[in-house]
């Protein structure tokens, strides 16, 4: 129901709110980012049951991405935007100062993620060195869009956005931390799933699960379904307690 509530909600925001807003208000991009930093969130609600603080790590990295990726785009196409009717950001900054600050924030808006995503457990300490070169690069494109603004930066600072999201997801996964105990939560599930099962085994099992160490045993976390067949090589994504 969760991930149902957010794909529906984003259906809405993208149909009716984002859509509607880029022949009104530039600030339409922002609204726009929001919808495209949501469906990872929805992929983690679909695999937990829950959203916790970890989930927020890729929206995070979408909605910060897309900022100087479309600013760029904006700025490149300004003719082409004009020409549609549509409310960029970009129409309103014939000098294209404003865009390109917007654009620089939002890159080092990027900056912290990979120390976040070592400091809550989601990945390695290497991440982080990764992570944080990796935004300096994009940066660096984006400065120098700032202080030398022509279609020629500006392209640069867009090619940069192409690579920085793959490499920064592929990065994550590579390194990624996940917690033991839930990945023997999966292996002991697929191997359950081997047994044939009967309402009276059930009920032993109930039993037996419910005392551990004198404290209720946790049931069996959502998200360990998404890591059983016919999806057994994706990791169980880790949560924090």
């Amino acid at each position: 129901m969760l991930a149902a509530g957010l794909a529906a909600s984003n259906l809405v925001l993208y149909a009716f709110v984002y859509t509607p807003l880029k022949q009104i208000h530039p600030v339409n991009t922002w609204v726009g980012a929001i919808v495209g930093a949501i469906p990872p969130l929805l992929g983690w609600a679909a695999a937990s049951g829950q959203i916790s603080l970890n989930s927020m790590m890729l929206p995070a990295a979408l909605y910060f991405w897309q900022l100087p990726h479309f600013m760029a785009l904006a700025y490149l196409c300004r003719k082409d935007y004009a020409g549609g009717g549509f409310k960029m950001f970009s129409l309103a900054d014939p000098s294209g100062y404003r865009t390109a600050w917007v654009a620089l924030r939002n890159c080092l808006y990027l900056l912290p993620l990979g120390y976040l995503a070592y400091d809550w457990g989601i990945a390695s300490g290497w991440f982080c060195v990764e992570s944080t070169l990796l935004a300096l690069a994009i940066s660096s494109t984006a400065g120098l869009f700032l202080f030398n603004r022509t279609t020629k930066n500006a392209r640069r600072m867009f090619h940069a956005s192409l690579l920085y999201l793959p490499v920064f997801m592929g990065g994550l996964l590579v390194h990624r931390c996940y917690d033991n105990e839930l990945s023997a939560t999966v292996e002991n599930s697929n191997q359950l799933a081997e047994l044939p099962s009967s309402s009276s085994l059930d009920g032993d099992r109930t039993r037996s699960s419910t005392r551990k160490n004198g404290r209720p045993a946790s049931s069996r976390p959502p998200v360990a379904y998404g890591s059983v067949a016919p999806f057994p090589f994706l990791p169980a994504p880790y949560i924090s307690n």
